[in-house]
């Protein structure tokens, strides 16, 4: 990921909201199953990691970019943010209104 794209990828971060959460509990599979579910659905997810944790938002970030086969965009305090580009349509077909 270049540069720019990064840079791209924060700004568009920086108006969502967080979907999720790293407690106590750190990474559990099904914190691994949501991010996945959120990354197929939006590409980008930010999220934070609670004070609770034993886990910095860097630790957490990388753990989850590997986890996810997603890249890890940035982590600043306990914020992260994560992105998978979503697959191509493998049918061949458009995707969009019929005309």
């Amino acid at each position: 990921m270049t540069s720019k794209e990064r840079a791209r990828l924060k700004g568009l971060a920086a108006k969502e909201d967080t979907i999720v959460q790293i407690g106590k509990g750190g990474i559990t599979e099904n914190v691994v199953a949501s991010v996945n579910t959120a990354l197929s659905a939006r590409e980008l997810v930010k999220g934070r990691v609670l004070e609770s944790s034993m886990l910095s938002a860097r630790e957490a970030v990388e753990a989850l970019a590997s986890s996810c086969n997603a890249e890890a965009v940035q982590a600043i305090g306990s914020c992260f943010v994560l992105y998978r580009k979503k697959p191509e349509n493998k049918s061949g077909k458009k995707s969009g209104n019929r005309k």
